[in-house]
């Protein structure tokens, strides 16, 4: 599966709860709260902005979410089957 590069439109999304503080856990996106089975994969990103990254596994799909750490805050990249 291809890594995500972080690129526009990309969606702003609230973590709602975090896992040991670090891993999303819940998150919600176009008013709907999403809950993380796992998170399948993180890595950093660090070309304008440096990004924390992670690909999550929830009963709707997999996602794409990083978080922007300059500005603390978080996207979804695009949902995948």
């Amino acid at each position: 599966m291809k890594m995500l590069t972080p690129r526009k439109p990309n969606h702003a999304v609230e973590i709602k709860e975090k896992r040991f503080g670090y891993f999303p856990k819940v998150f919600r996106w176009h008013g709907k709260h999403y809950d993380v089975q796992a998170v399948e994969r993180c890595w950093t990103h660090a070309k304008s902005a440096p990004l924390l990254c992670f690909r999550v596994r929830c009963n709707e799909g997999i996602f794409d979410l990083y978080q922007n750490v300059r500005d603390n805050t978080w996207h979804l990249v695009a949902p995948r089957a």
